[in-house]
Protein backbone atom coordinates (compact mmCIF):
# COMPACT_ATOMS: atom_id res chain seq x y z
CA UNK A 1 0.00 0.00 0.00
CA UNK A 2 1.00 3.52 -0.75
CA UNK A 3 2.30 5.74 1.88
CA UNK A 4 -0.12 8.34 1.18
CA UNK A 5 -2.53 6.19 1.67
CA UNK A 6 -1.44 5.20 5.24
CA UNK A 7 -0.69 9.20 5.97
CA UNK A 8 -4.00 10.02 4.73
CA UNK A 9 -5.82 7.30 6.59
CA UNK A 10 -4.05 8.69 9.77
CA UNK A 11 -5.19 12.07 9.15
CA UNK A 12 -8.68 10.96 8.42
CA UNK A 13 -8.71 8.91 11.42
CA UNK A 14 -7.19 11.75 13.68
CA UNK A 15 -9.17 14.75 12.67
CA UNK A 16 -12.22 12.13 12.70
CA UNK A 17 -13.42 13.64 16.72
CA UNK A 18 -13.37 16.98 15.98
CA UNK A 19 -15.06 16.68 12.23
CA UNK A 20 -17.82 13.91 14.04
CA UNK A 21 -18.82 16.69 16.56
CA UNK A 22 -19.15 19.44 13.92
CA UNK A 23 -20.51 17.52 10.96
CA UNK A 24 -23.10 15.92 12.65
CA UNK A 25 -24.94 19.07 13.48
CA UNK A 26 -24.93 19.83 9.50
CA UNK A 27 -26.36 16.28 9.41
CA UNK A 28 -29.11 17.09 11.29
CA UNK A 29 -29.84 20.12 9.34
CA UNK A 30 -29.76 18.52 5.89
CA UNK A 31 -32.10 15.97 4.22
CA UNK A 32 -29.87 12.59 4.09
CA UNK A 33 -31.24 11.79 0.42
CA UNK A 34 -28.33 10.82 -2.17
CA UNK A 35 -28.17 12.92 -5.57
CA UNK A 36 -29.11 12.12 -8.34
CA UNK A 37 -27.09 14.51 -10.45
CA UNK A 38 -23.93 15.73 -9.60
CA UNK A 39 -25.01 19.39 -10.54
CA UNK A 40 -27.42 18.85 -7.10
CA UNK A 41 -24.64 17.74 -4.96
CA UNK A 42 -23.98 21.21 -2.78
CA UNK A 43 -23.97 19.91 1.03
CA UNK A 44 -22.23 17.45 3.08
CA UNK A 45 -25.17 15.94 4.07
CA UNK A 46 -26.09 14.70 0.36
CA UNK A 47 -22.67 13.93 -0.21
CA UNK A 48 -22.09 11.68 2.87
CA UNK A 49 -25.17 9.70 2.13
CA UNK A 50 -24.12 9.77 -1.26
CA UNK A 51 -21.08 7.95 -0.43
CA UNK A 52 -22.24 5.70 2.25
CA UNK A 53 -24.26 3.60 -0.20
CA UNK A 54 -21.73 2.75 -2.17
CA UNK A 55 -18.84 2.29 0.51
CA UNK A 56 -21.56 -0.41 1.38
CA UNK A 57 -21.01 -2.08 -2.16
CA UNK A 58 -17.06 -1.61 -1.25
CA UNK A 59 -17.72 -3.29 1.65
CA UNK A 60 -19.68 -6.19 1.13
CA UNK A 61 -17.76 -6.91 -2.07
CA UNK A 62 -14.43 -6.46 -0.40
CA UNK A 63 -15.48 -8.99 2.34
CA UNK A 64 -16.21 -11.65 -0.50
CA UNK A 65 -12.38 -10.85 -2.21
CA UNK A 66 -10.53 -11.24 0.58
CA UNK A 67 -11.69 -14.55 0.66
CA UNK A 68 -11.42 -15.60 -3.59
CA UNK A 69 -8.93 -13.49 -4.96
CA UNK A 70 -6.20 -15.21 -6.21
CA UNK A 71 -3.56 -12.96 -7.94
CA UNK A 72 -1.11 -10.79 -5.13
CA UNK A 73 -2.36 -7.42 -5.97
CA UNK A 74 -6.32 -8.19 -6.19
CA UNK A 75 -5.67 -9.83 -3.11
CA UNK A 76 -3.97 -7.34 -0.97
CA UNK A 77 -6.13 -4.56 -3.25
CA UNK A 78 -9.25 -6.41 -1.12
CA UNK A 79 -7.71 -6.61 2.23
CA UNK A 80 -6.93 -2.78 1.89
CA UNK A 81 -10.20 -1.91 1.07
CA UNK A 82 -12.08 -3.84 3.38
CA UNK A 83 -10.61 -2.15 5.84
CA UNK A 84 -11.27 1.42 4.64
CA UNK A 85 -14.57 0.49 3.46
CA UNK A 86 -15.26 -0.67 7.47
CA UNK A 87 -13.76 2.41 8.78
CA UNK A 88 -15.34 4.61 6.48
CA UNK A 89 -19.04 3.16 7.41
CA UNK A 90 -18.18 3.63 10.57
CA UNK A 91 -17.29 7.33 10.53
CA UNK A 92 -20.26 8.09 8.40
CA UNK A 93 -23.13 6.48 10.34
CA UNK A 94 -21.19 7.93 13.43
CA UNK A 95 -21.88 11.52 11.75
CA UNK A 96 -25.20 10.60 10.90
CA UNK A 97 -24.99 9.52 7.60
CA UNK A 98 -27.75 7.59 6.26
CA UNK A 99 -28.56 6.15 2.87
CA UNK A 100 -31.17 4.53 0.64
CA UNK A 101 -31.26 0.57 1.67
CA UNK A 102 -29.25 -0.75 -1.44
CA UNK A 103 -31.00 -1.39 -4.98
CA UNK A 104 -31.26 -4.54 -6.85
CA UNK A 105 -28.68 -3.66 -9.31
CA UNK A 106 -26.22 -3.55 -6.23
CA UNK A 107 -27.57 -6.94 -4.84
CA UNK A 108 -26.63 -8.33 -8.02
CA UNK A 109 -23.40 -7.88 -8.65
CA UNK A 110 -22.92 -8.85 -4.83
CA UNK A 111 -24.47 -12.05 -5.60
CA UNK A 112 -22.55 -12.46 -9.01
CA UNK A 113 -19.30 -12.15 -7.26
CA UNK A 114 -20.76 -14.24 -3.99
CA UNK A 115 -21.55 -17.22 -6.80
CA UNK A 116 -18.36 -16.59 -9.03
CA UNK A 117 -15.58 -18.93 -8.85
CA UNK A 118 -11.96 -18.43 -7.49
CA UNK A 119 -9.48 -17.52 -10.15
CA UNK A 120 -8.41 -14.71 -13.14
CA UNK A 121 -12.34 -14.23 -13.71
CA UNK A 122 -13.41 -13.08 -10.34
CA UNK A 123 -10.25 -10.92 -9.57
CA UNK A 124 -11.40 -9.13 -13.00
CA UNK A 125 -14.54 -9.00 -12.03
CA UNK A 126 -14.00 -7.28 -8.39
CA UNK A 127 -11.20 -5.04 -9.46
CA UNK A 128 -13.61 -3.71 -12.25
CA UNK A 129 -16.24 -3.72 -9.63
CA UNK A 130 -13.72 -1.73 -7.43
CA UNK A 131 -12.39 0.88 -10.33
CA UNK A 132 -16.05 1.75 -11.34
CA UNK A 133 -16.98 2.26 -7.85
CA UNK A 134 -13.88 4.51 -6.80
CA UNK A 135 -14.25 6.39 -10.39
CA UNK A 136 -18.03 7.03 -9.32
CA UNK A 137 -16.60 8.33 -5.84
CA UNK A 138 -14.25 10.37 -7.73
CA UNK A 139 -16.63 12.61 -9.59
CA UNK A 140 -18.75 12.79 -6.70
CA UNK A 141 -16.23 14.15 -4.21
CA UNK A 142 -14.81 16.51 -7.28
CA UNK A 143 -18.47 17.92 -7.77
CA UNK A 144 -18.97 18.32 -4.45
CA UNK A 145 -16.17 20.00 -3.99
CA UNK A 146 -16.18 22.24 -7.08
CA UNK A 147 -20.25 22.66 -6.04
CA UNK A 148 -19.50 23.64 -2.44
CA UNK A 149 -16.86 26.02 -3.14
CA UNK A 150 -16.72 29.58 -0.87
CA UNK A 151 -19.03 27.61 1.82
CA UNK A 152 -18.63 29.44 5.06
CA UNK A 153 -20.26 27.41 7.71
CA UNK A 154 -17.89 25.65 9.88
CA UNK A 155 -20.02 22.33 9.60
CA UNK A 156 -19.81 22.37 5.90
CA UNK A 157 -16.49 23.62 6.08
CA UNK A 158 -15.64 20.27 8.11
CA UNK A 159 -17.68 18.40 5.55
CA UNK A 160 -15.64 19.56 2.64
CA UNK A 161 -12.34 18.75 4.87
CA UNK A 162 -13.36 15.05 4.67
CA UNK A 163 -14.19 15.33 1.51
CA UNK A 164 -11.08 16.31 0.33
CA UNK A 165 -9.34 13.51 2.18
CA UNK A 166 -11.50 11.03 0.42
CA UNK A 167 -11.19 12.86 -2.82
CA UNK A 168 -7.39 12.08 -2.83
CA UNK A 169 -8.23 8.37 -1.58
CA UNK A 170 -10.81 7.47 -4.20
CA UNK A 171 -7.91 8.82 -6.89
CA UNK A 172 -5.23 6.90 -5.71
CA UNK A 173 -8.13 3.89 -6.11
CA UNK A 174 -9.09 4.47 -9.29
CA UNK A 175 -5.70 4.70 -10.36
CA UNK A 176 -4.07 0.99 -8.35
CA UNK A 177 -7.13 -0.95 -9.74
CA UNK A 178 -6.35 0.78 -13.28
CA UNK A 179 -3.19 -1.17 -12.70
CA UNK A 180 -4.16 -4.00 -10.93
CA UNK A 181 -6.54 -4.25 -14.42
CA UNK A 182 -3.58 -4.34 -16.47
CA UNK A 183 -2.20 -7.17 -14.35
CA UNK A 184 -4.74 -8.92 -14.76
CA UNK A 185 -4.94 -9.00 -18.45
CA UNK A 186 -8.49 -6.83 -18.35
Amino acid sequence: MDRRSLLAGLAFVGAAPVILSQTRSALAATPAMPVTSFTDLKTSGQFFSTVIGRAEISLATSQIAVEKATQKNAHEFAGFELGEAITVNMVLKDIGAAGPAMDAPAEEKIEALKSAAKGNAFDKAYIALQLDNHEYLRDLSDAYLHNSAGATDQAELQGRHLAMLMNAVFKEHVAICKRISGELGA
